[in-house]
């Protein structure tokens, strides 16, 4: 499996990066994260224990659907259906089409690697050729 990097941001932060992005202002990195948490808060509760138990057991178990999921879990389906869908938004889970009309959650990453900024945001890096 892979790393998914990721990094702690504002939104004004990150409004200012994707501004200075698409003016060719900043280019990012190729080792730049990938993912953005808007604070550290937001990260410690979509990776909180609870939830990085859940992307053991879908990893090891491999349920075949929700229902098998939340039967493995005792979790109920619609809790499960809620988080997976904010883990699929940070780029963590993804559901694949199962039999019929069942969606299979997978897990996508085995590693999440943090870069967490103590200081200040990182300086923009200047876009190749780009005059400033």
């Amino acid at each position: 499996m892979t790393t998914l990097k990721v990094g702690i941001a504002d939104y004004e932060e990150m409004k200012a990066r994707t501004m200075r992005i698409a003016k060719g202002e900043e280019k990012p990195a190729p080792d730049d994260p990938k993912v953005w948490f808007t604070s550290t808060e937001s990260f410690a509760k979509v990776l909180s224990a609870g939830n990085r138990e859940l992307l053991r057991v879908i990893h090891d178990q491999a349920p075949a659907s929700l229902e098998e999921l939340s039967q493995i879990t005792g979790r109920a389906k619609s809790n499960l259906s809620r988080t997976l869908k904010t883990m699929a938004g940070y780029g963590l889970v993804h559901m694949e089409k199962g039999q019929g009309l069942k969606l299979v959650p997978k897990v996508a990453h085995d590693r999440v690697e943090l870069v967490l900024p103590l200081t200040a945001f990182s300086a923009p890096r200047k876009a190749a050729g780009g005059n400033a």
